[in-house]
C-alpha cells in the first residue's frame, strides 16, 4: 500500500498529475447545471483530500531525505558528534535541550565573525 501511496504522490506532485485534478475539478463544475451539486460537493473534498495528502507525503520524504543526508555529514566528520544522529526521533523537550547544549557549546568555542561583525550580534 505504501508503494501505491507514494507513486501517486509523486504523480499527483507533478504538472501531468496537477493538470489531472485541474481537470477533474472542472468536469465536476460542469456537472452542476444538471443537478449534480451533491456529486460536485463531494468530488472536490476528494480532490481537497488528495491533495493535503499528497503535500504530507511529499513533506515526509523530503524531511526524510534531509535528514539522512545531515545524518550522513555528521557521521562523515572526523570529531565524534554521533549523538545527534536520529536526534528527530526524539521527544521535543529532548530535541530542545540538545539543541540548547549545542548552541552553547558553538558560542563556547568563540564567536563567529564574518565581514568584520560578530554574528552573535556581540561585537
Amino acid at each position: 500500500m505504501d508503494q501505491l501511496l507514494f507513486r501517486m504522490a509523486d504523480f499527483l506532485s507533478r504538472p501531468p498529475g496537477f493538470y489531472f485534478l485541474i481537470a477533474a475539478m472542472v468536469i465536476s463544475t460542469a456537472l452542476v447545471p444538471f443537478g449534480l451539486t451533491n456529486v460536485v460537493t463531494y468530488a472536490l473534498s476528494v480532490a481537497a483530500i488528495v491533495i493535503t495528502s499528497v503535500v504530507l507525503i511529499q513533506g515526509y520524504r523530503d524531511t526524510a531525505a534531509i535528514h539522512a543526508k545531515l545524518d550522513e555529514i555528521i557521521v562523515s566528520m572526523r570529531e565524534n558528534r554521533n549523538e545527534v544522529v536520529g536526534l528527530e526521533h526524539e521527544q521535543p523537550e529532548h530535541i530542545a535541550a540538545a539543541v540548547e547544549r549545542l548552541e552553547e557549546e558553538a558560542n563556547g568555542r568563540g564567536r563567529l565573525v564574518k565581514n568584520g561583525k560578530s554574528m552573535h550580534g556581540v561585537d
